[in-house]
């Protein structure tokens, strides 16, 4: 217990720890009960298809919404979606000031743009290797190398100890794009004392250090060089230097580089308006790619994940309005898969292959490499850090585990494996979960955010995999059938099928055992006749219909 009225600094994530996505960190500081919170990316992640209809998934702030007029601020790392992606649906929830550096805050300007929140939504930019304040919170920004301009981990400092947020990272020697990481400021940091890190466990499983980007240009040239008919490459768009790269080896073997997906353009477009991509000539648009020779063209898409609207599902489906792919031409998968994206991703290669293209992935080449640390660079990090705790993030529950064991191997004295919801107190006293606290999950749907453990979700899943059935009926006064009920089905008959005899003997039935006074009850009607019709599908079928009862009274 903390002494009544004496500081604490807590960590807690709402998202990112226990999955991979969805990143959403918060650290609080003050005596219980008068803490300021300072949150840490606000991501998204995709769905899988479960529950159906939704496509863009984020955590629920609950915890820190009830809290916001204690919420001081929220940092982004770097402008991947998965650790900024919410921030357009759910400022209005938060309505805090934003920090970021350069190339960040343009990637999400864009996005407030498109939900009209540009004016609203403060976001102060931050430099490089900056330092500021939020709340009670000394920040320092450290750049590091990731698949993204702009990666920083967060030296988060305290009168109760120093924490450093990794935030998503490598050790690149060859980055391509932007500096090679300052591990000068990390080694300061080691010799200055730290209490906590935050760590990235995406790879955790993979021995030695990671691939460098500039290893990826000679072997993306020799390959380009092999393929004889046009070329698509898909890749994630906020990869600036694997545009780069990309864009270098096209033009070694004298192909012309177009952009098919409006998020590549996006990302081309706020890179260059920070000053990147400054010597790659300007990419050709998707529709001029469709007037190069086959022999000339090479074009990046968006769709590396089987993502069904992105520009290289539509041109697997046929249904691109300029694009297309043949006999003979290439598709180069410049990505890996990301845990859940398995069978959407089979499927576009299937499709792929069944129109004669061939694909390419990293199984079969050298065309990808990752953007997060493997288990040598994170020793490095630990060696050049050297922090009392350890609290994994950013991985499944596996990931945080072996993460934990690494630190531990590392002779890191406390290792806390917390998912989300589980409050961290890392001081005073050392580290452990002390609370825990509301978590859930979000999903967009149209223009809406709606809660995935509620009951619209939940009849919407129903509805997919057992159908709908619907009953209209009248009662006269004395609560008898004024005609024949109503009764129809999606989804689950077919046209052949007769049920209604089957409906209207159980709505009689049903009707006919109900008390007199029971009757009159328009709820208690509704039920019994839900439950009969329902038991019909039961019985029949072994189904179970999301049952609607429409009731009139004459």
């Amino acid at each position: 217990m903390t002494p009544k009225g004496k500081a604490e600094l807590l960590f807690v994530a709402l998202g990112g720890a226990g999955e991979i996505g969805m990143n959403l960190n918060l650290y609080g500081f003050g005596a219980p009960g008068r803490h300021r919170w300072m949150m840490v990316d606000l991501g998204v992640t995709f769905a899988d298809g479960t529950p159906p209809g939704f496509d863009v998934i984020m955590a629920d702030p609950a915890f820190i919404e009830e809290r916001r007029e204690q919420l001081d601020g929220l940092v982004l790392t770097h402008a991947h979606e998965d650790h900024l992606g919410a921030t357009a649906y759910l400022w209005e929830r938060l309505e805090c000031p934003i920090y970021a550096t350069g190339f960040t805050a343009s990637i999400l300007r864009r996005k407030l743009r498109e939900t009209g929140l540009e004016s609203r939504a403060k976001i102060t930019e931050v430099p490089l290797k900056g330092h500021f304040s939020v709340g009670p919170f000394d920040l320092e920004m450290i750049s590091l190398t990731h698949s993204i301009p702009e990666p920083n981990s967060i030296a988060i400092r305290t009168p109760l100890g120093t924490v450093l947020h990794t935030g998503d990272w490598k050790f690149d020697p060859g980055p391509v794009v932007g500096p090679t990481a300052d591990e000068e400021a990390l080694h300061r940091l080691g010799e200055e004392g730290v209490l906590a890190m935050i760590g990235d466990s995406t790879n955790v499983f993979s021995p030695g250090p990671a691939a460098s980007e500039a290893d990826l240009k000679e072997s993306l040239t020799r390959l380009i060089a092999g393929c004889p008919k046009r070329i698509a490459v898909a890749c994630f768009a906020t990869n600036v230097a694997r545009l780069e790269t990309i864009s270098a080896a096209a033009r070694a073997n004298g192909r012309d580089v177009a952009l098919a997906g409006r998020s590549l353009r996006r990302i081309d477009e706020a890179a260059r308006e920070n000053g990147y991509l400054a010597d790659t000539p300007a990419f050709l648009d998707e529709g001029e790619a469709g007037f190069l020779p086959d022999d000339k063209a090479l074009i990046i898409c968006t769709g590396s994940q089987g993502e069904p609207r992105a520009a290289l599902a539509r041109i697997a489906a046929g249904s691109h309005p300029r694009l297309s792919l043949g006999e003979g031409d290439t598709v180069i998968f410049s990505s890996k898969i990301i845990p859940g994206n398995e069978m959407s991703i089979a499927r576009l290669h299937n499709r792929l292959i069944s129109l004669g293209v061939e694909v390419i992935t990293e199984q079969d080449a050298f065309v990808h490499v990752t953007g997060h640390p493997c288990r040598d660079e994170m020793i490095r990090l630990y060696q050049l850090v050297s922090p009392r705790i350890a609290v994994p993030v950013h991985g499944e529950v596996r990931h945080l585990m072996a993460h934990g064991e690494l630190a531990a191997g590392c002779k890191v004295a406390e290792q806390v494996v917390a998912t989300n919801g589980e409050m961290v107190r890392l001081a005073p006293g050392g580290g452990s979960v002390v609370d825990h606290v509301e978590v859930g999950r979000l999903a967009l749907d149209g223009n809406r955010l709606v809660r995935l453990d509620g009951e619209m979700a939940r009849e919407r899943g129903r509805a997919l995999y057992n159908g709908v059935a619907t009953v209209s009926l009248a009662l006269d006064s004395k609560g008898r059938l004024a005609g024949a009920p109503q009764f129809s089905t999606v989804g689950l008959l077919g046209a052949e099928e007769g049920f209604g005899e089957a409906v209207e003997g159980a709505v009689d039935k049903a009707l006919g055992t109900m008390a007199a006074g029971a009757l009159k009850d328009d709820d208690q009607v509704r039920e019994a006749v839900r439950i009969a019709v329902r038991r019909v599908f039961r019985e029949t079928l072994a189904k179970k219909p999301l049952t609607k009862v429409h009731l009139h009274r004459l």
